[in-house]
């Protein structure tokens, strides 16, 4: 059998699902233009490997400010393994209640902000009560699951209630309940997980309609571009502009945290 051949089949089958979200995903991105535009963040949170996804939103190569990477490196720093800082103990802090709130703490978050949150599950405590909490403040909620993994799946919360209960719109990576994608003879767990391809397509069409709704708007936004393509010259420029650009919109973030808790 051909077992590269399967997962790739499985793939393109993600591939399918993704394209037939194209209107939510059109929505997401306007969602995401009024934020930016508006001269605000889009905070963008996922523990354990959902970390990929707010990696590969920003900052990275073809990506723009606009975003505030929330990556706690107790939720995942996976490095390790085992021992101190462990997986195991990445695991437990992911379900322990009021954590979300102690990382919004940090923050002076306000309309028109907006939040991308992603979890294949949907049902682990911190990003279910991430979104809470934005949806407390008034901030619409886009959330990235694996649709059929989260229904299969027990939410830790006390009322059941998972990620998509506080999203205003819910986008799907198309990968099977329990991620891994190919069964082997002999072997009676499957192996090779899709979520994070189904992930990462989505975040990037998002960035893509984003990119051209700001370029629309008048504001073309600063893009991390590499040297082979517009000369070393323009990629550090690219850089410098975009990195400031982000310092300038996180400062507002901080000027008055603390003061909408008093």
């Amino acid at each position: 059998m051909n077992f590269t051949e399967s997962y790739l089949n499985r793939c393109e089958e993600i591939l399918e699902k993704v394209k037939a979200q194209q209107s939510l995903i059109r929505k997401a991105a306007q969602m995401f233009a009024d934020t930016i535009l508006g001269g605000r963040l889009v905070h963008v949170f996922g523990s354990g490997h959902s970390r990929i996804m707010v990696e590969e939103m920003w900052p990275r190569y073809g990506s723009f400010p606009g975003f505030n990477p929330i990556v706690e490196l107790s939720l995942t720093f996976h490095n390790l393994v085992v021992g101190a800082n462990g997986q195991r103990q990445a695991m437990f802090l992911e379900n322990v209640s009021g954590l979300a709130a102690r990382i919004l703490r940090n923050f002076d978050i306000a309309v028109p902000d907006t939040a991308l949150i992603i979890s294949s599950s949907g049902c682990n405590l911190v990003p279910v009560e991430m979104a809470e909490l934005f949806r407390q403040k008034k901030i619409k909620v886009v959330s990235i699951i694996t649709k059929e993994h989260s229904l299969k799946s027990a939410s830790n919360r006390p009322d059941g209630k998972k990620l998509g209960d506080f999203s205003d719109l819910v986008l799907d990576t198309g990968a099977p309940a329990g991620d891994a994608m190919v069964y082997i003879p002999g072997l009676d767990t499957p192996v090779s997980p899709g979520s994070t391809i189904g992930g990462a397509m989505i975040v990037n069409c998002i960035k893509a309609e984003l990119a051209a709704l700001l370029t629309a708007a008048g504001e073309p936004p600063l893009v991390l571009t590499g040297a082979s393509v517009v000369g070393k010259a323009r990629a550090e420029s690219l850089f410098e502009s975009a990195y400031d650009e982000h310092a300038r919109r996180m400062a507002r973030l901080y000027g008055n945290a603390g003061k909408q808790d008093k």
